[in-house]
């Protein structure tokens, strides 16, 4: 049996629950606000400045270039590669081919995917064009905007940035002489933002996707163990049709060895010992 004042605090802390639930649903079923200035951002057919990145991702709104009425197909050559990437599905599930087919549309067109792109992957793999929408607006790895010829992704995780990522971010920023996301005006540059790329041990180190070349010739290659002064040396060696050597940029390390050299494994590792089962 519970005492009286045990009896009274439990009918509070009830009275307490009920509030705060009645409450919350009043809070899940109210409108968000949307400031004004949003609207009016979107009757000019532009996205304020002040929206979150993330938010930013998900949000279209149709320009010259990027409307779900332009016409855009595979081209010959890539229609030979989405049929090969469909044969690796069952035909009752060829929505399993989405995401191979919007990078390659993304190498096809620049590398970005307009909107046009991604309905003709939906009559494609037979979904409404949502189902595409989903994906593409989900992974960071699709640009729905335009980026340079030359994507450069700066990496941004811990590792990185302890080891000076910002400051490869913020020279190649300043040197190209754009913000971040933005494209230079000969359309060669953007710069962008990856989170960790698993090569935390070479840090800091950007990726480097090269479109110039279109879907035939698209390479993805990791630069690593950066300073400030050799990625200016990258790019410029890209703006003049150059082929940066790839991975470390240490002159002493290889791969992600040691620049001295190994300090251990000099030879043939000890076997384990083992236990004599016999003897137990």
């Amino acid at each position: 049996m519970l005492t009286p004042a045990a009896r009274l605090a439990a009918r509070r802390l009830l009275g307490l629950a009920s509030s705060s639930a009645s409450e919350a649903a009043a809070r899940r079923l109210a409108p968000a606000p949307i400031a004004a200035s949003s609207y009016a951002a979107a009757a000019r057919g532009s996205v304020p400045s002040s929206r979150p990145f993330s938010t930013a991702l998900n949000y279209h709104i149709d320009s010259p270039e990027n409307e779900p009425d332009m016409k855009w197909e595979f081209t010959e050559a890539n229609m030979k590669k989405v049929k090969e990437i469909l044969s690796h599905y069952p035909s009752n599930y060829k929505q399993s081919g989405i995401i191979p087919l919007l990078d390659l549309a993304q190498q096809q067109h620049g590398g970005w995917v307009p909107v046009a792109a991604m309905d003709a992957i939906a009559k494609i793999v037979e979904v409404a064009p949502i189902r595409v929408y989903e994906v593409a607006t989900f992974y960071t790895m699709f640009n729905r905007t335009k980026v340079g010829k030359y994507h450069l992704l700066v990496c941004g995780t811990t590792p990185c940035m302890i080891r000076g990522s910002r400051e490869i971010e913020e020279t190649l920023l300043e040197h190209l002489g754009v913000k971040r996301n933005e494209v230079t005006s000969d359309g060669l540059f953007s710069v962008g933002e990856m989170e960790c790329m698993g090569c935390c041990v070479n840090a800091p180190m950007i990726a480097v996707a090269d479109y110039s070349k279109g879907s035939e010739g698209y390479t993805y290659n990791y630069y690593e163990d950066l300073t400030p002064k050799r990625v200016v040396e990258i790019v410029e060696m890209l703006r003049r049709g150059e082929t940066p050597p790839r991975g470390t940029q240490h002159p002493e390390r290889k791969n992600s060895g040691p620049a001295a050299g190994n300090t251990t494994l000099h030879g043939e590792p000890k076997p384990p010992p083992c236990r004599d089962l016999d003897a137990c």
